[in-house]
C-alpha cells in the first residue's frame, strides 16, 4: 500500500490504460478522482467497484482541454481529500490521415486533447504539490512521438510536446519535491488499437521483439512505479513501453 493516503488524479481515467492505471493505483492505497468526458457509465462503474473493495474514489466529468473545467475538478478532489498527490494525464484522442489530407480542426483537436489538456492539468495542479513539498506527475506519450507514424502527424507532434513540456517542468519544480515523467507506450490492446487495420497489426507484431502488443495493465505497473516513493530520484525520464520495437 505504497501510495496509502494519497489523492491522485487520472484523465481519461476509465477506459484503456487510464482504467487500468485506475485500478493500480487505488489497489496501492491511493484515492482516485476518475476523469472522463464520455465515459460517465465506465467510469461510474469503475469508482464503484473501487469502493466496493475497500478504496475510496469517485468519477467526475470534466473537458480537460477547457481551462475553468479542469480547475473546476482540481478544486473536487482538494474539497473532498484536502490533498493531491498524483497527477497522470492519460486523456488523449486521434484523428488521424496524411498530412496532405489532414483538416485544420483534426489538428487543432488533437492538439488540444493531447498536449493543451496536459499544460491545463499540470498548471492547476503545480501550486497545489509546491505547497506540500512533495508531487508525483506522470504523463502517457506514444512511441508515435519517437519514432513517428505514417497518418499521424498531429498525434506525434502532439505526444512529442508532452516530452518537451514534460522535462522542462522536471526541471522547473524538481527543487520543490516534484518529479515529472513520461511513459511512452507502443502498441497496446485498447479500443484505440482495434481500430488498426490487420496489415499493420501484422507488420507492427513483426516488428516488436517480444512479438506481441502490450496490455494495459503493464502501463499501468509502470506508472504506478513512477509515482511511487520508490521513483523518488527519477525525473525528466521518458520510459518506452513497447515489447522492443525501438530500441536506442
Amino acid at each position: 500500500m505504497e501510495l496509502q493516503g494519497q489523492v491522485a488524479i487520472i484523465t481519461g481515467g476509465a477506459r484503456g490504460i487510464g482504467r487500468a492505471t485506475t485500478i493500480e493505483l487505488a489497489a496501492a492505497g491511493a484515492r482516485v478522482l476518475i476523469n472522463y468526458q464520455r465515459s460517465a457509465s465506465a467510469a461510474e462503474a469503475l469508482a464503484a467497484e473501487i469502493v466496493a473493495n475497500g478504496g475510496d474514489a469517485f468519477a467526475y466529468q470534466a473537458n480537460v482541454t477547457d481551462e475553468q473545467a479542469v480547475a473546476s475538478m482540481v478544486q473536487a478532489a482538494l474539497e473532498r481529500w484536502g490533498r493531491i498527490d498524483v497527477l497522470v494525464n492519460n486523456a488523449g484522442i486521434t484523428a488521424d490521415a496524411p498530412l496532405a489530407r489532414l483538416r485544420p480542426e483534426q489538428w487543432q483537436q488533437v492538439i488540444e486533447t493531447d498536449l493543451t489538456s496536459v499544460f491545463l492539468c499540470c498548471r492547476a495542479a503545480v501550486p497545489i504539490m509546491r505547497a506540500a513539498g512533495y508531487g508525483r506527475i506522470v504523463s502517457v506519450s506514444s512511441l508515435a512521438a519517437l519514432a513517428g507514424n505514417v497518418g499521424q502527424t498531429n498525434y506525434a507532434a502532439a505526444k512529442a510536446g508532452i516530452i518537451g513540456l514534460s522535462r522542462s517542468l522536471a526541471r522547473e519544480v524538481a527543487r520543490d519535491g516534484i518529479t515529472v515523467n513520461v511513459v511512452a507506450p507502443g502498441y497496446i490492446e485498447t479500443d484505440m488499437v482495434e481500430t488498426v487495420p490487420e496489415a499493420l497489426r501484422a507488420w507492427a507484431l513483426q516488428a516488436i521483439a517480444l512479438g506481441r502488443f502490450g496490455r494495459p495493465e503493464e502501463v499501468a505497473a509502470a506508472i504506478r512505479f513512477l509515482v511511487s516513493p520508490r521513483a523518488s530520484y527519477i525525473t525528466g525520464h521518458v520510459l518506452t513501453i513497447d515489447g522492443g520495437w525501438v530500441m536506442p
